[in-house]
């Protein structure tokens, strides 16, 4: 039910606060960890990050403009990878804030890097955990996903992608493998 509250709290937030013209911008989110978060080790649960995540897109997605086009346009946002690394636990009520990026881009997707930063207590500033996603824009008229150039122009974001780091071409490339065993 937490998250629930913390979809109204961010859905509220994001139309409340400052609008994203850049692209680039790092979206902040801050939170606590709460009993509903922790697994059986009474930390935070591996499932939650991820469901955290999506609130910290979200965020984005409202304060840059994207949802007015999702509205507008028939678009739906769609995560096609993610990769997570745990490296501190996250204790009940730990303080931290989650930081949202966009990385890079090509034709078809966008890499965006997610960090748990610890935000008080002796670790404050140390990164819990860290995910790199790859995320795009399907429309449901066309049954396609929709060109970042194109996306990033209707936003009115026209730039370039910054160069596309190692980690994230090594990523992709376990990506293409792996792909190969989902396809029939």
């Amino acid at each position: 039910m937490n998250l629930y509250f913390r979809l109204i709290l961010v859905l509220f937030l994001a139309f409340r606060r400052a609008k994203m013209t850049d692209i680039l911008e790092t979206g902040l989110l801050n939170f606590h960890v709460l009993p509903t978060d922790l697994d059986m080790n009474i930390h935070m649960n591996n499932g939650r990050y991820m469901t955290l995540m999506d609130l910290g897109r979200l965020d984005l997605i409202i304060r840059n403009g994207l949802i007015w086009l999702m509205i507008k346009r028939g678009y739906m946002p769609v995560l096609a990878s993610a990769k997570i690394r745990f490296r501190l636990p996250l204790p009940p009520f730990q303080a931290y804030r989650l930081e949202t990026e966009v990385v890079c881009w090509d034709d078809k997707w966008v890499f965006m890097e997610q960090r748990f930063v610890i935000t008080k207590g002796k670790k404050a500033g140390a990164i819990a955990a860290i995910a790199i996603v790859k995320g795009g824009f399907f429309d449901r008229k066309t049954k396609t996903t929709v060109p970042t150039p194109e996306l990033l122009s209707q936003l009115g974001m026209l730039q370039d992608s910054p160069p596309i780091p190692a980690h994230i071409i090594e990523w992709q490339r376990a990506e293409e493998a792996l792909k190969t065993k989902t396809s029939t």
